[in-house]
């Protein structure tokens, strides 16, 4: 399979350029706007790059975009240029024209959350198309269906990822995280609709071996796809944060000058706050964390509360959100995923298949029930205890 990367050379662009260029039967063009950069990743690629070829390629350029795939027909297009905030489906219509299955790693909660729009396209080329494929809403919601079998009933889902702060980050990352700091966004909350902002309602999480973190509130496309996956659902949330408390709560402030409207927002700083937070690289750990809280009642009766949670050591944290595009393409690969379609990165691999994949790498994960009173969650209160108001 000719696999085609949109930003084949960047920060998970790369490990996925470079996973799959081990496997056999894999053709990869490393794509991107500036070819002499994909040439020198690949030529930086040992033996994974005989299997490599650069592209220059502007995945903004629509018609440049559809001309490309047309001409050099990859079985699949994985895009990973983000930001995805205010893209809108070109790409993803592109690899269907030309007859290439399509996967992405957007963070974005309305494009994810409307990516079903290509549903009617995907079906009648007879290819899928999945958003989403990346830790949020795609092992998230493998985490959730790994675990569903103990519930009767579940009420409520709580998240939260925590990279190390020696992890490498992008300028596209950043842009995304940025965009929604101190801006308001609606979350289902303790059976109701409620206005949240961005980067606020800090909360505190300790994890044995790793120790305590600082999370803050965050808009992803769970917010909008775990719900409408599981109707029960009365309370979803998401929160990241940054190890360095320098760092996270410097962000914390800032998100009050745009909720005060002192700001219009912080993306125009993207690149500033970037280099700023590479001068403390050699600071804190390679640790990165990530959870997923489970409320509801049990197959007792009674209520029931899980938490499963990853740590990542030695700084493998970004090949977390590189997995499930990577178990997808194998999938294709092997005709392992029936029928055709577009949708959110949801029920296409379970979690035994995830971390499979992560074999190799430094990842410890484990499910453990906390007690309510520890839980973020409280069935029929109107706030988590531990947390400040929305």
């Amino acid at each position: 399979m000719r696999i085609l990367i949109l930003g084949g050379y960047g920060q998970f662009g790369g490990r996925i350029s470079r996973t799959l260029a081990a496997d056999a039967g894999f053709e990869i063009l490393v794509a991107g706007r500036d070819g002499d950069r994909a040439r020198r990743f690949i030529d930086a690629s040992g033996a994974c790059g005989r299997t490599m070829r650069p592209l220059r390629l502007d995945a903004s350029d629509d018609a440049a975009v559809a001309q490309s795939f047309e001409q050099r027909r990859p079985g699949l297009v994985i895009h990973t240029a983000g930001p995805f905030q205010g893209q809108d489906y070109a790409v993803a219509r592109a690899a269907l024209r030309a007859g290439a299955h399509y996967i992405d790693l957007a963070d974005a909660r309305a494009f994810v959350a409307g990516f079903a729009a290509l549903e009617d396209e995907a079906k009648a080329a007879g290819l899928r198309a999945v958003s989403g494929a990346s830790s949020v809403p795609g092992l998230s919601a493998a985490v959730i269906e790994a675990h569903l079998h103990r519930f009767t009933r579940l009420d409520a889902v709580e998240a939260g990822i925590s990279p190390g702060n020696r992890t490498p980050r992008g300028l596209a990352t950043t842009r995304a995280i940025l965009g929604y700091v101190g801006r308001p966004y609606p979350a289902l909350l303790h059976g109701r609709r409620r206005t949240v902002h961005g980067w606020q309602s800090l909360r505190r999480l300790g994890l044995p071996g790793v120790g305590t973190r600082w999370l803050a509130r965050c808009e992803v496309p769970d917010l909008d796809v775990l719900p409408a996956r599981y109707p029960s659902l009365g309370h979803c949330d998401f929160r990241a944060g940054l190890e360095l408390r320098r760092m996270h709560f410097g962000l914390w402030l800032g998100s009050w000058a745009v909720r005060a409207r002192l700001l219009p927002g912080l993306q125009p700083w993207a690149g500033p706050l970037l280099r700023l937070s590479e001068r403390w690289l050699d600071t804190g750990s390679d640790t990165g964390l990530m959870h997923v809280d489970m409320h509801g009642i049990g197959e007792s009766g009674d209520a029931l509360s899980l938490r499963w949670q990853m740590i990542l050591r030695d700084g493998d944290g970004p090949q977390v959100p590189c997995t499930a595009a990577i178990v997808l393409a194998r999938k294709l690969a092997r005709g392992e995923l029936a029928g055709a379609g577009a949708g959110p990165c949801l029920d296409l691999f379970t979690l035994d298949e995830y971390l499979s994949a992560l074999d190799g790498f430094a990842v410890e994960t484990r499910t453990r029930e906390l007690e309510h009173r520890r839980s973020g969650y409280q069935p029929g209160s109107r706030q988590p205890p531990g947390s400040s108001q929305p």
